[in-house]
This record gives structure tokens, C-alpha cells and sequence, in this order.
């Protein structure tokens, strides 16, 4: 049992370390191509192209986010049984459910777009973005389904190589189409007599058609994967025996009791996003301040900051989606100290990596902004300075959000990320009314979200599955790891840029002393132990490097 126990929570390790790795590359793809599409749209082009992505998230969340989830946990508890007819028949129900609600979604986008960008959000422009969005939501939903149905089975590789394929078509359609349509575009607004902020309104629309087309390649890649795979699964339920064949009824009731819960805590969760966008852009107009203003504010925050500190988030995303169905599986098993050892793996993986993330972000975040987007204002410093706190309780907080949802928990992160979100407008509000913080209003009410989630959720899996919060390797050393890091990161830059005089010379090295700093650091303290490395992938490559250089 031991045996079984290491075995499951190893491979837990390195499936959720794949989709980690491949959500980080994506990520990483997502932030350089940014670069380019930020310079051709500037900060107001920016502000347009978040406002059409806030909608369409607020649709996605509705319609479908909570279908690769929902599907690989009903997936995994029915393989888990040997039932693998019910499995294919969840998937089935899960694709007709995609269809419907994916057609509903972008109908409702599509023709609700001007109510919704110019009423609602004072961001009237945005609407040509939100239009090209529109059938991304009928893709999406189908993509979502088949990801959930591969994860469900165990394995996270055609989720991981498809996200990759999707955000390189993406990246590449995104700035070519978004350089071509912001001429057109400030060709009629020359026409119009607002050259400028047409120009943006295009060309956030070409940037938005990368999205389109990126999501459709990932579909057809995973379309070919589950054709080439059904013979395989067709022929293991042929020799399936003496098992009950579930009925549609029943399966549409298992997907929607587990749907809907996990629908209302990722919307919950995500739809502090677009609440704060309305709630900052009517106040701060009220406030007296103009479009162009507001505008730029906002384009600073969703096009630098956000991107940043969403780098690193990344991780725990993949890592809260891979752990699903693992855990499912174990707690179906009520095999209590696999499901403890999977939830204690990781929290730790997740805070050995937030830590210095935040740090890092935090020390270097101007010559960061100066090395990616060329951008030498106090402003976007200033904000990721303020902000990059939010990185380690927004990654806390969405893993222990899949984790309650993993053993069963599906109310408690709806009703956590309720009681978290008043909080957050509330004191949101009094920052903006009487504080007058202007943006850093946002940034800071942001950050209080996230950690009002981490405590909540922290003290219901604590109370759910008995499990109970070790401080020390989990918190502490990586805490005192990434000061040690930062303080050497920040005198690295110092020193090299009093020289060289150059910015991205000083940026790159001082990062990579951070790495190197921050490993030996954790590795001395004993905040990883050989064991615990071994069951990364390549553990026993990183065991000896280690040994070699005296960190073990």
C-alpha cells in the first residue's frame, strides 16, 4: 500500500508538473508576443482589447471554463472503477452540453456587445473585439470537454501540447492582424476625426483574432488525438464485464451537480475582474478624470501588470487542474493518506515557486518593465512593486480552490468566493471613494481578494480532510529563501548597471543570480529534501547536480 502510495503521488507530481511546465510556456509565449501587440496598440489600444477579453471570460466562465474540470473528475472517479463505458458516456453527455451552451454563448456576446461595452463598462470602442471573440466561445466549450476527457483518464499531455499549439498561432495571427487593422482602422477614424482611438479599436480587434483561430488549431489537434485513441478505448470497454451501463439521465445530473458548483466558485472567483473594471471606470469618471485617462490607467494595469503577475499564477492553475482528478480518485478510494500526501505535495510546490515569483517581481519591477516593454515610468513600476504580493496569495488560493473541489468539497469554494468578493468591492469602494487611490485601488483590493480566499479555503480543507498545515518547509524557508534571493537580485542589478549603463545586460544576470541564489538557499535550509526531489521529473538528475555542488 505504501508502495501504491509513493507510485500515485509521483505520477500526481509529474502529470501536474507537465501541465505546469506547458501553462508556464504558454504563458511565457502569451508575454512575448504581448510585447509587440502592446506597441502597436499602445495603452488605450490595451485598455480596449482587456475590456473585450473581460467580457469574453465572463461568458467563457459561464458557458464552459468549468467543463475540463467537471469532465475529469467524473471522468477519473468512473475509470477509477473500472467503468470505462460510464466514462465514454460522460463524455458524450459533456459534448452535447459543450454545443449547447458554447451556441448560447456567443449569441449572447455577439448581439449583446454594445449594451455591454458601452453601458455597462464605458468602453464603447471595445465592441468590434468583443464581436470577433464571439464564436471563440463555441470553440472553447468543445476544446474544454475533450482536455477534461484526457485529464480524467490521466494523463495531461494533450491538454499541455495543445495549449502550446494554440497560444503559438495565437501569438503569431495576433500581431500580424492587429498591426494590418490598426492602419485600416485609423484610416476611418481619420475619416471620423478620431484617428487615434480608432486605430486602437481595430487593431484590438486583430489582436483578438489570434484568440479565434488559436483555440480552433488546439481543437483540431485534440480532435485527431481522440480519434487516434477511441479504438484503444473501444476495445478496453468491449472487455468490460458486469458493469452497470449509466443512463444519460443519470449522467446529465452527475455533470450538472458537478458543473454548476464549480461554475459558481470559478465565476465568483474570476468575475471580481470585470466588477472591478465597471466599478473603476464609472467612479473615476465621476471623479472628474477623462476618458483618455481612465483609458490609460486601465491599459497599464491589464496590459503590464496583470500579464506579469499571471506568469507565475499559471502554475497553480495547471497544478489545481491536474490535482483533480488524482485526489478524486483517492478520496473515491478513501485512501485518506494518499489524498493528505497529494494536497501537502502541492501546497509546497506551489509556495517553493509563489515565493520567489513575488520577490522577484517585486525587486526588479522596473528594470522588468524596462527590459520587456520598454516602459521607464513610475506608474507600471510602481504598481508591480505594490502588486506582486497578490502572486503568492492569487496561486494559494486557486490551488486550494481545485483541492476542495477534488475531495468532494464543491459548495465550499463557491460560498468562500462569495463571502471573499463583497469583501473586495467593499473595500475597493472605500479605497476608491475615500481614498482617491485611483488605480492602486484596484491593485490593492486585488491582493485582499486573494488572501481573504487563501484564509478561507486554508481553514476548510484543514476542517474537510484532516489534513493539517506544516509552516516551516512550506512557508518559512521558501520565504526566507527568496529574501536572501531578493536582496542578492537587487545588489546584482545595482552593481552591473552602475558599470554597463545597460538595462537588459543587468536585468538578465541579476535574474539568473536569483535562480541560482534562491535554489542554494532553499536547498541549504532543507526547505526540499532528496526524497521529496526525486519525485519531480528529472528528480534524479536535479539529486545529483545537488550532491555535486554540496546542496544535499
Amino acid at each position: 500500500m505504501g508502495s501504491n502510495n509513493k507510485k500515485n503521488n509521483s505520477n500526481f507530481l509529474v502529470q501536474g508538473t507537465i501541465l505546469a511546465v506547458a501553462s508556464m510556456i504558454s504563458r511565457i509565449i502569451g508575454l512575448i508576443y504581448r510585447i509587440p501587440l502592446r506597441s502597436i496598440l499602445g495603452d488605450i489600444g490595451m485598455s480596449y482589447y482587456s475590456c473585450a477579453f473581460e467580457i469574453y471570460n465572463m461568458l467563457l466562465l459561464i458557458s464552459s471554463y468549468s467543463l475540463p474540470t467537471a469532465v475529469s473528475k467524473l471522468v477519473s472517479a468512473r475509470v477509477a472503477r473500472g467503468e470505462k463505458k460510464n466514462a465514454y458516456r460522460v463524455f458524450k453527455g459533456a459534448f452535447l452540453f459543450a454545443v449547447i451552451s458554447g451556441t448560447i454563448a456567443a449569441f449572447v456576446i455577439y448581439f449583446g456587445a454594445s449594451y455591454i461595452t458601452g453601458t455597462l463598462l464605458k468602453t464603447p470602442l471595445s465592441i468590434f473585439a468583443v464581436k470577433i471573440l464571439a464564436p471563440t466561445l463555441f470553440v472553447v466549450a468543445i476544446l474544454g470537454v475533450l482536455r477534461g476527457f484526457f485529464q480524467g483518464l490521466g494523463t495531461m499531455m494533450p491538454s499541455a501540447v495543445s495549449q502550446i499549439i494554440e497560444q503559438i498561432i495565437n501569438a503569431i495571427v495576433s500581431v500580424w492582424a492587429a498591426y494590418y487593422l490598426y492602419s485600416y482602422g485609423a484610416k476611418i477614424g481619420a475619416v471620423l476625426g478620431n484617428a487615434e482611438n480608432y486605430g486602437a479599436a481595430y487593431g484590438a480587434a486583430g489582436g483578438t483574432l489570434g484568440t479565434n483561430l488559436g483555440a480552433l488549431s488546439a481543437l483540431l489537434f485534440l480532435i485527431f488525438l481522440f480519434f487516434v485513441y477511441r479504438t484503444v478505448f473501444k476495445r478496453q470497454m468491449r472487455r468490460e464485464k458486469r458493469v452497470r451501463t449509466e443512463s444519460y439521465q443519470h449522467i446529465f445530473r452527475a455533470l450538472f451537480f458537478t458543473i454548476i458548483p464549480v461554475l459558481l466558485s470559478t465565476t465568483i472567483y474570476n468575475i471580481s475582474s470585470i466588477l472591478d473594471q465597471g466599478i473603476f471606470k464609472n467612479i473615476v469618471l465621476l471623479q472628474g478624470y477623462t476618458d483618455n485617462q481612465m483609458d490609460t490607467w486601465w491599459g497599464i494595469y491589464s496590459g503590464e501588470y496583470k500579464l506579469l503577475i499571471n506568469v507565475p499564477i499559471s502554475i497553480a492553475s495547471a497544478m489545481a487542474a491536474s490535482c483533480i482528478p488524482s485526489l478524486t480518485g483517492a478520496f473515491a478510494s478513501r485512501d485518506t493518506r494518499s489524498v493528505k500526501s497529494q494536497i501537502n505535495s502541492s501546497i509546497r510546490f506551489i509556495m517553493v515557486i509563489a515565493f520567489p515569483c513575488t520577490v522577484g517581481m517585486g525587486v526588479l519591477a522596473s528594470p522588468i518593465l524596462q527590459l520587456l516593454f520598454h516602459d521607464a515610468r513610475e506608474l507600471p513600476a510602481r504598481m508591480l512593486q505594490v502588486g506582486a504580493v497578490a502572486i503568492l496569495f492569487y496561486s494559494l488560493s486557486t490551488l486550494t480552490n481545485g483541492l476542495l473541489q477534488g475531495i468532494n468539497r464543491m459548495k465550499i469554494p463557491v460560498r468562500n468566493a462569495a463571502v471573499a468578493l463583497i469583501a473586495h468591492i467593499v473595500f475597493l469602494m472605500v479605497l476608491l471613494y475615500g481614498f482617491r487611490l485611483n488605480i492602486y485601488a484596484v491593485v490593492y483590493a486585488n491582493a485582499f481578494f486573494a488572501l481573504f480566499m487563501c484564509l478561507l479555503n486554508g481553514y476548510a480543507l484543514r476542517k474537510y480532510s484532516g489534513y493539517n498545515q506544516e509552516i516551516k518547509k512550506t512557508f518559512l524557508i521558501p520565504a526566507a529563501a527568496s529574501l536572501i534571493m531578493g536582496i542578492a537580485a537587487w545588489l546584482c542589478y545595482k552593481g552591473l548597471f552602475a558599470v554597463c549603463k545597460i538595462n537588459a545586460v543587468a536585468t538578465i544576470v541579476a535574474i539568473f543570480i536569483a535562480v541560482i541564489v534562491y535554489v542554494a538557499a532553499l536547498l541549504l535550509m532543507k526547505g526540499l529534501s532528496e526524497d521529496e526531489i526525486r519525485k519531480f521529473p528529472k528528480g534524479y538528475v536535479l539529486v545529483r547536480y545537488a550532491k555535486k555542488f554540496h546542496l544535499l
